[in-house]
């Protein structure tokens, strides 16, 4: 069973009956949650030295920048349309970055950037010396062939990755070309030794570059928001490197930046029975949270039953006799649009709202419109316990993204 309980439990009663009267689907976004993330970054900043910078490819929804900007120091991007909104609407410093840029972009990319990284040296040769003429700085992406991830899909450094240079040599020969490097090579690592015995190796084979630098990023997916995560050490850490090599480090927090943040807001619409009870939700994890259902992962639950039941004013208890054993189905056509399989103390009813948490990370900057599914609304639970409905979608919506 994955439950978890997070700001949802801790909403005032005229919250929840505001919550419970919005039509579902939607993504409710808490900027107090956001504001307790990024103080964490905030404090792993001031004691290394190190800048963060938001990483727009794991969240983007803009309507929430101003509980961000305070704590960040701007934003890196992986194409041109994220580049463009994090200069017009997070500000700071925009860091370009994408896998491949075409010549046709690459101006426009240099209108909105303040440093620019280059993937491979046949984009470093291409447009390097369009970037030195504006006077913005260039990186190139490093691959240290050694990575901290447990997903093959998510690896830079499976076999015959495209993402970034490894050849010390060949980088060591346009060094000139370069003020600073990205290395990103962690996916959701809360092994603090593990990064450490990563970094070590890293400065083992390009340390001779590192002098030569001014900046060097080492990307996302360092998850220091665990619990247990020794984050004094990780600070400690960064500190003694950018002092070895005189340079200033960047992180680019993505799921850190909005870990549990927001959840998703659904509906049961119907109950079966085929070998266990089963329910369908208003939502779909194929158009709704796509991340999970790309690496076989269950939604976890924020709230169900009797914090549904509170939501609806009911007089649930908590007390049942056994639990029960569920699986929760989207309303795609998808017959594997499955969220997951949860033990629950109360059968759910039609009617009934479930949660989803973990909504922000890499979920509603891949939503889409697969079987027409209403997209859910975008909600916001303000600093100060406004609630807000940031946006809506609609059939016209749905109708303009196709042609």
């Amino acid at each position: 069973m994955n439950f978890h309980r997070d700001f949802l439990a801790n909403l005032t009663d005229e919250q929840r009956q505001k919550v419970n009267a919005l039509p579902t689907p939607f993504y409710l976004i808490d900027e107090r949650a956001i504001v307790q993330n990024m103080q964490l970054i905030d404090q792993v900043c001031q004691q290394s030295g190190a800048k963060a910078l938001l990483a727009l490819k794991c969240f983007a929804t803009w309507g929430v920048f101003g509980a961000m900007k305070p704590y960040l120091h701007g934003t890196t991007s992986s194409s041109l349309k994220e580049v463009r909104l994090g200069k017009e609407c997070f500000g700071g410093e925009t860091h370009a970055y994408s896998v491949a840029y075409s010549r046709d972009e690459i101006d426009e990319v240099l209108q909105y950037s303040d440093k620019i990284i280059f993937n491979s040296f046949n984009q470093l040769a291409q447009f390097a010396d369009k970037a030195i003429a504006k006077n913005i700085p260039v990186g190139l992406r490093l691959n240290p062939q050694t990575s901290n991830s447990s997903f093959i899909i998510a690896d830079p450094a499976r076999p015959f990755s495209r993402l970034g240079e490894h050849d010390v040599d060949a980088i060591m020969a346009v060094a000139d070309k370069i003020t600073g490097v990205m290395i990103h090579n962690n996916c959701e690592n809360t092994d603090f030794d593990a990064f450490c015995r990563s970094l070590d190796d890293i400065e083992e084979r390009f340390g001779q570059l590192f002098h030569q630098l001014d900046w060097i990023s080492f990307g996302g997916g360092i998850h220091f928001i665990d619990p247990d995560y020794p984050v004094k050490a990780f600070a400690d850490r960064l500190k003694q490197f950018a002092n070895e090599y005189g340079v200033q480090v960047y992180l680019e927090p993505g799921e850190v930046s909005v870990h549990h943040t927001a959840v998703l807001v659904t509906s049961v619409l119907d109950t079966l029975h085929n070998g266990k009870p089963l329910a369908v939700v208003d939502a779909s994890i194929e158009a709704h949270m796509l991340d999970l259902l790309i690496y076989r992962q269950s939604a976890p639950l924020s709230f169900v039953n009797e914090t549904a039941y509170e939501l609806a004013g009911g007089d649930f208890d908590g007390e049942t006799a056994d639990d029960v054993a569920v699986r929760i189905y989207g309303k795609s056509c998808l017959a594997g649009d499955i969220f997951g399989d949860y033990l629950l103390d109360k059968p759910l009813s039609i009617g009934d709202k479930v949660a989803f948490a973990n909504a922000a990370p890499y979920t509603m900057v891949k939503k889409n419109w697969f079987n027409g599914v209403d997209m859910p609304a975008i909600v916001i639970i303000r600093e100060n316990g406004e609630i807000v409905v940031q946006k809506q979608f609609g059939y016209e919506d749905y109708k303009n993204s196709l042609s």
